[in-house]
């Protein structure tokens, strides 16, 4: 069974919740216990987006969206000149 996927804003919120745990004096392992998760998950959060901020984030996924719009339209550019290839090959053969 799958565990449920935390949205990237509730992994930042956590993180920042993690940092003022162990400003107040808290070890790491305390810490990521107190927000619900292990040790490990904590550090490979860190690792992966751990400097993260508010306006940072939101740029992430602008940048995301333009990115899926930007692949669909190559990807319908690249079906539009791959059909008549196709059948021009098929005419001749």
């Amino acid at each position: 069974m799958a565990g449920k996927r935390e949205k990237l804003e509730e992994i930042v919120s956590k993180l920042w919740q993690v940092g003022v745990l162990q400003r107040q004096g808290a070890t790491i392992a305390e810490a990521a216990r107190q927000i619900g998760v292990t040790q490990q998950t904590s550090y490979r959060r860190r690792k992966h987006n751990g400097g993260m901020q508010q306006p940072q984030l939101a740029r992430l996924k602008e940048l995301e969206i333009e990115n899926q719009r930007l692949r669909r339209g190559v990807s319908d550019l690249t079906l539009d000149k791959l059909i008549p290839s196709e059948a021009a090959k098929r005419n001749f053969i």
